[in-house]
């Protein structure tokens, strides 16, 4: 045990694993924000597909040689996020459809373009960072960082400053629009703000892992509350302690961040199920 924390002390006299520490939460909070909205509108996989979308975009800027991706991948993702909205409300294209579509397709010409234009000598390896989010968490640079802040700075204000809007599209959409308020605009509002999510987690757990920080910590939060505010809050506290946890787990055990993040956060999910059964026996 003492040989363990003075590995993480060791550790974190290195301003870079602090910034991935910072990172990690920022990351993990943003992410849990929306994952109660996106669960309750059975929009789980949006985020999924969302996520391809980037790899495919990431494949493109490392292929045009771009020194921040993140320039590019952005707004391609913000993009698709409006796209896939518009294509899920097409009749013709149902949104699990729609998904499918776009998610599949990015990751194949993602894939495509990383082999026809990289020059790295370990093609494999680049794919697998990129999929699973990279095996060492000293990658990010101070850049990174602070980019990192400003969207998450970013995303919590749209979330608070629409907070009763996206409250009422979460529930009754239908009714929502009857009452006036403008539905569809919101829905873009989300579409867009997922897409910065999805953005900001690559780094930290890969495009296939994304899904993860959106779904488990809302899910393991509705295992225990009822209450839409309830169950937000306690979400982004599970969120922002699992990827804190795993964070520092893969520091002492050499284990890839985002699987381990992953991971914590499965373990979260079955103790709060655990917990929420306990608890409706005891009520009943």
């Amino acid at each position: 045990m003492t040989e363990m924390l003075d590995k993480l002390a060791a550790s974190f006299q290195f301003p870079i694993v602090r910034y991935a520490m910072a990172v990690g939460v920022l990351t993990a909070l943003c992410s849990s924000l929306l994952g109660v909205t996106l669960v309750l509108k059975r929009f789980s996989f949006i985020g999924d597909g969302l996520a391809h979308v980037a790899f495919g975009a990431t494949a493109i800027a490392t292929a045009v040689k771009l020194s921040n991706n993140v320039f590019l991948v952005l707004p391609i993702t913000i993009l698709c996020a409006i796209l896939l909205l518009r294509t899920g409300q097409n009749a013709k294209i149902k949104g699990d459809a729609a998904i499918a579509m776009i998610s599949v397709g990015a990751l194949a010409i993602g894939y495509l373009v990383m082999n026809i234009f990289s020059k790295a000598s370990n093609l494999a390896g680049d794919v697998c960072a990129t999929l699973f989010g990279s095996v060492s968490i000293l990658t990010l640079s101070t850049t990174d960082v602070w980019l990192c802040i400003g969207l998450s700075v970013l995303v919590v204000a749209v979330f608070l400053l629409f907070y009763h809007k996206i409250f009422a599209v979460t529930f009754d959409e239908d009714f929502a629009t009857a009452t006036g308020t403008r539905a569809k605009l919101y829905n873009l509002i989300l579409a867009v703000v997922i897409a910065v999510i999805i953005v900001l987690a690559m780094n930290l757990v890969g495009s296939l892992l994304v899904s993860a920080l959106v779904v488990f910590p809302a899910l393991s939060a509705m295992r225990v509350f009822k209450n839409f505010k309830a169950v937000t809050i306690s979400s982004v506290i599970i969120s922002v302690v699992c990827a804190a946890f795993g964070i520092l787990i893969s520091i002492v055990a050499d284990t890839p961040v985002g699987a381990t993040i992953v991971a914590v956060d499965i373990a979260g999910f079955f103790l709060f199920s655990a917990a929420g059964l306990f608890t409706r026996r005891v009520a009943g």
